[in-house]
């Protein structure tokens, strides 16, 4: 059974990682599958850093129709028994495109966001004619698929996962937080995430006031890029917090980050399964976020993290003070996310999940 794979994002993000990580798990398998991403891309990089079968292309964007008959020309040379569309936005529609127009190979499309879906004829499009199955990383976006139309028998349901290893940091705490440059003893919360509108980034900030009168001295991280970060700033500066929160910009050294914090804030509006709370419960800390989309199946209340309703500062507040006063509660609820990460959010169980759908496309049985 051949397989080919198509990403198309530019940076190490958590849908990129997860084609990484399923290439690797496909090789070290012995199963014959071809990578096309981006030409210059962090992927581009990675896979053939490697040693990853890839195919690098140019890709101008989500319009680039010329991209249909690039992809076209390597479905035809490469013959795959299943083509795997990781992508979004453009390059999955162009994907499928290109995809139907050689009539070759079983075509599953991959869903990472619980972003709103319009019932109707595109839908369908997409999710039902186009695709032989859709993947969805979390039950929350399967919801999102079934409500918009699309039938439930079409849509295969695994999660997403991370290579554990990857997080165990070779800094203690002490050594972390020099690396940052932060004090020892002081409660330190922390963001990674693209500095976009439905992160919900401002109501951290919002929540901050009534934080920091209890532990005035609390730090806050925020870890990433985006096109919300003038705001963010203007907001930091025009609250004085100046002295409490530090923009990271993009970083590769996650694990030694997380080391030096004490929870992980996950204040999005929207969210289809945020591989970077399983990040953090690999590093031993809780979590805590809004309970949108598919968080509450990694983040569980009371178990690994705790759940607030999306934007409700107040609600977020309560649960970081609760934590920052409770180092016990902290310990407990880190450890056990470590427990159930490495379990049931490895690697090796994202693989054969996604193995199971392709044997079941090729006639061996249901996923």
């Amino acid at each position: 059974m051949k397989t080919l794979h198509i990403e198309m994002g530019r940076h190490r993000l958590g849908g990129t990682m997860q084609v990484y990580y399923l290439m690797r798990g496909l090789r070290a398998r012995g199963e014959p599958a071809v990578l096309v991403c981006a030409r210059g891309g962090d992927l581009h990089r990675l896979a053939e850093a490697d040693g990853l079968n890839l195919r690098a292309v140019d890709f101008a964007g989500d319009i680039d129709l010329r991209f249909i008959w690039r992809l076209a020309a390597i479905l035809r040379a490469e013959r795959p028994d299943v083509i795997h569309i990781h992508s979004r936005r453009g390059a999955d529609t162009l994907g499928l495109l290109a995809a139907k127009l050689t009539g070759i190979g079983k075509v599953v499309l991959s869903r990472r966001v619980d972003d709103p879906v319009k019932p109707g004829w595109l839908t369908r499009l997409r999710y039902v004619t186009l695709p032989d199955r859709v993947v969805t990383v979390s039950k929350g976006i399967a919801r999102v698929l079934i409500e918009a139309g699309v039938p439930a028998e079409g849509i295969r349901q695994v999660y997403s996962a991370i290579d554990f290893r990857a997080y165990q940091s070779a800094l203690d705490v002490a050594q972390a937080r020099a690396k940052l440059d932060l004090p020892a003893g002081v409660p330190v919360l922390v963001v990674i995430a693209q500095l976009i509108p439905r992160k919900g980034h401002r109501f951290l900030l919002q929540a901050l006031p009534r934080i920091r009168a209890v532990h005035p001295d609390t730090q806050v991280l925020f870890v990433g890029e985006g096109a919300e970060e003038a705001t963010l700033r203007g907001a930091v500066s025009a609250a004085g917090l100046d002295g409490c929160v530090r923009f990271l910009g993009y970083r590769n050294d996650i694990g030694d980050i997380l080391r030096a914090c004490d929870v992980l804030v996950h204040p999005a509006t929207m969210e289809g399964f945020a591989n970077v709370a399983m990040q953090a419960m690999a590093s031993g800390i809780p979590v805590v976020s809004s309970a949108v989309g598919g968080m509450p199946e990694s983040v569980r209340h009371e178990v690994t993290g705790l759940l607030v309703p999306p934007q409700d500062p107040a609600a977020l507040a309560d649960a970081l003070l609760r934590l920052l006063g409770d180092p016990a509660l902290r310990q407990r609820l880190g450890a056990q996310g470590r427990e159930i990460v490495e379990r049931e959010f490895n690697t090796d169980a994202m693989v054969e999940g996604n193995l199971a759908v392709y044997r079941e496309l090729l006639g061996g049985g249901r996923a």
